[in-house]
């Protein structure tokens, strides 16, 4: 306490109170700052781009730009390839496959041919090249590269001859229009070709008609608004509030190239070693012409540089043959970057590599159920309901005009693809253990493992009826024997005329 505090308590013990209370605050304030080493200002903290930007002000400057360069090393880069297609495969693999739920059977029925008959073929592609389930690997490809992907729903007419009356187009991030930016004269608002009202809603986005950077484009440049109903806009959401994607890519961008670059020069410091067998060098540079000729005066000319190649030196030679440097740490190098790409792409090692050395049933199991969540997460929290619910209410829509309607009350259920297993002999008796004691349904089971419960039910129902009609008794029928082998008291009916 100084004089000038001794004097304020001596005058008023109240406000020395409240002086000496605010000192102490300043000084805890003080303190708590110094708790966090990273929030420190300091020579290790030196470099970090530490903004208090939001997402899509970080995006509206550098998306377009990150996108690009992922492509680039999609094109050229094994491991960036290979990162891709293992999302892809992953997340979507064979289909994630939709299903009728309807308490009116005819109804399931008529939708479930409809659906069939427009998703299992090319006629639900604007482009006739895919499948429902080609367009989602498409599309979940290109989230991983480019961050986002865009699927508009395209309206045809009855005479067009299509089971349903309508059709996907997966397009590319790069015709949203982001010069619409800013207050639009709606009193809306846009943010890089995506507009919101002012409660923040998604109502219409900017498309190009043309890809901007297309070669052939017949449009006029002009974007145009299409609204948000048409339009399922697939992307990873890393912040609130953020409106666009970003490529996967980002974080292993600069790791990739500089990889990419170490093995490169690897392998162009082992040519250049190559070339060089030996080197010739004279005993006495007087005794023969200047460097490199020969006796004639004609020079030794060297165009161009092959395997096994001597150089001759001149006249009075010595010959040292070259030693190729060593790669000593190379394979090292390249694992422990090759961990940290797969870490940053949210991917196993293995499955970037195809490198299983010194992997056993534990640490595989353990490292594949890992990446199975990640997995879980993209088709749970990305494709699922961004596309696929989407694409669910596009169908009713449509299957309401064809059946009158009748449709009220029907949804349409999503099964992902399925779950590859490690060791079956042990999942699978676990499975049968789980729904024996109650802890799963049988219908959980079956959709882990990539199958419609109801589609799978209708499958063993038409074969048991099938094995009873031709009077067949079959050892893998639990209904015969059970599975400790003793035969079950069940007389199957006998075959009738």
């Amino acid at each position: 306490m100084n004089a000038l505090d001794r004097v304020i308590n001596w005058v008023s013990p109240a406000r020395g109170l409240d002086r000496a209370r605010a000192r102490a605050a300043s000084e805890g304030l003080g303190a708590a700052r110094m708790l966090f080493d990273a929030a420190q200002a300091g020579r290790r903290t030196e470099g970090w781009r530490a903004v208090a930007t939001d997402a899509n002000a970080e995006i509206r400057g550098q998306g377009d730009r990150l996108r690009n360069v992922a492509r680039d090393m999609v094109r050229n880069n094994p491991h960036a390839a290979r990162a891709k297609a293992v999302i892809a495969n992953n997340v979507v693999g064979a289909g994630i496959i939709p299903s009728i739920q309807a308490a009116n059977p005819k109804v399931r029925a008529e939708l479930d041919r409809l659906m069939k008959a427009h998703f299992d073929t090319t006629a639900c592609d604007a482009n006739g090249l895919h499948d429902l389930y080609g367009l989602q690997h498409l599309a979940m490809g290109t989230v991983a590269q480019d961050g986002e992907v865009l699927v508009r729903y395209r309206p045809r007419r009855p005479e067009d001859g299509l089971p349903l009356p309508f059709q996907l187009q997966v397009i590319e991030a790069d015709h949203l229009d982001n010069a619409i930016d800013g207050p639009l004269s709606n009193s809306n608002w846009a943010s890089q070709g995506i507009e919101f009202d002012l409660r923040g809603k998604r109502v219409a986005y900017w498309l190009f008609q043309d890809h901007p950077g297309a070669m052939t484009a017949m449009g006029t440049g002009r974007s145009v608004r299409v609204p948000a109903e048409f339009v399922a806009h697939i992307f990873r959401v890393d912040r609130p509030g953020q409106a666009r994607g970003v490529s996967w890519f980002a974080p292993v961008i600069v790791r990739l190239r500089d990889l990419a670059d170490f093995a490169d020069a690897q392998l162009m410091r082992q040519k250049i070693a190559a070339c060089f067998a030996g080197f010739i060098e004279m005993a006495d540079p007087q005794l023969g012409g200047p460097y490199g000729e020969k006796q004639d005066g004609q020079p030794h000319p060297v165009e161009k540089m092959a395997p096994g190649m001597i150089r001759r030196m001149g006249i009075g030679e010595k010959i040292t043959f070259g030693e190729p440097p060593q790669v000593d740490g190379f394979g090292d190098y390249m694992s422990v970057n090759l961990h940290e790409i797969a870490a940053g792409m949210g991917i196993s090692y293995e499955a970037l590599t195809g490198d299983l050395k010194g992997v056993n049933f534990s640490s595989g199991r353990m490292g594949w159920l890992e990446f199975q969540r990640s997995v879980g997460t993209s088709q749970n929290h990305i494709m699922i309901p961004q596309l696929c619910h989407r694409v669910s209410a596009w169908t009713l829509n449509a299957a309401s005009v064809i059946l009158s309607g009748r449709d009220r009350g029907a949804t349409i259920g999503w099964t992902p693809p399925r779950r590859e297993m490690i060791d079956p002999t042990r999942e699978v008796p676990a499975s049968i253990m789980a729904i024996r004691g109650g802890l799963a349904s049988r219908s959980n089971e079956q959709r882990k493992l990539g199958f419609d419960p109801e589609d799978l039910d209708a499958e063993m129902a038409a074969d048991n009826a099938r094995a009873d009609k031709l009077g067949l008794a079959l050892d893998s029928d639990p209904r015969i024997l059970s599975q400790a082998g003793q035969t079950q008291a069940v007389t199957i009916p006998p075959e009738r005329d």
